[in-house]
């Protein structure tokens, strides 16, 4: 017979030395990414929240309680970029999540040449935004750039021009416009995931019925792609909150305030005016913000989401 495993201490099962061992190897494993969470992520976190309760500046700092929260209902700049962050969110992710599943679907119609466009569509999802922020600032240069050219071509007014990032008006549109395009791609293949699980037979049933190409997509795509339009709209929301890197390339947040942000108020805070200490009480705030989004979007999945 074979040795048992496992041995009895008072009424107890005791593992056995080999399968000790066994055990004690795999905590060993997981004891490297154990403690890079700890040193690059609790251990930051719990020290960005302690600081949120000082006027530390870099240096030094003292604890000052809920000062650095109480002084956000009085910031300007903080209210400025809150709603400047809600309007790019509420503009930027359904105009991502609507790209997306036009490229999806087009290309789930094996059109020709489908792996080529899907393979253009996605490329800008692999570049950088920094990258994308540079071509950008040369795109929409308002004096010589290519795209005022074409529009001059076609016979818009010089005083008609947009100015893109240079001005008030415009520069929010532009870093929008920037990000979908970057973005799209990524969820369009997320989307033709989605659409790939689709049975056959239900279109086929759909088509018996009678239904044209329009009742389709609403009464069988659409329905059946809610779970992947779930996820793709809470990662879109979540990113739309986090939006940092196009706009220090772009605008660093101007031209005055029109493009400031949440994300680049705590980075203009910390690194330029040195005030630490607000900066984590900012980042808080945001943390919140985005947990009451995304707990929204949860418990509403429940009235849309098919589970199917």
């Amino acid at each position: 017979m074979q040795k048992a495993t496992l041995r009895t201490v008072r009424g107890k099962p005791r593992l056995s030395q080999a399968r000790r061992r066994e055990a004690i190897t795999g905590y060993l494993y997981l004891v490297p990414n154990f403690v890079g969470f700890l040193v690059f992520t609790a251990i930051p976190i719990i020290a960005g929240f302690v600081m949120s309760f000082t006027d530390y500046n870099g240096f030094s700092g003292e604890f000052i309680g809920l000062s650095n929260y109480a002084k956000l209902f009085r910031d300007t700049q903080f209210k400025t970029a809150f709603v400047n962050n809600m309007v790019y969110s509420l503009a930027s992710v359904p105009l991502t999540i609507v790209a997306a599943l036009l490229f999806a679907l087009a290309l789930n119609r094996k059109m020709w040449g489908a792996n080529f466009f899907k393979t253009i569509f996605f490329f800008p999802n692999l570049t950088s935004m920094v990258a994308v922020g540079c071509v950008a600032m040369l795109l929409f240069m308002p004096s010589n750039g290519p795209v005022n050219n074409l529009l001059r071509a076609l016979g818009v007014a010089e005083a008609n021009l947009p100015q893109w990032f240079f001005s008030t008006k415009t520069a929010m549109a532009t870093v929008i416009i920037m990000v979908v395009w970057k973005q799209a791609g990524y969820y369009m293949i997320m989307f033709m995931g989605g659409l790939k699980n689709i049975s056959p037979n239900l279109y086929e049933a759909a088509r018996i019925d009678g239904a044209n190409a329009w009742k389709v997509f609403w009464n069988v795509t659409w329905p059946m792609l809610s779970p992947t339009t779930f996820m793709v709209t809470i990662l879109c929301f979540i990113y739309s909150f986090q939006v940092f890197d196009i706009i220090n390339v772009t605008t660093e947040g101007g031209p005055g305030r029109a493009t400031s942000v949440l994300v680049f108020r705590i980075y203009r805070e910390a690194f330029k005016n040195w005030k630490m200490g607000y900066a984590s009480a900012i980042a808080y705030v945001l943390f919140l913000i985005i947990l009451t989004i995304t707990l929204i979007q949860w418990r509403g999945q429940k009235n849309w989401v098919n589970d199917d």
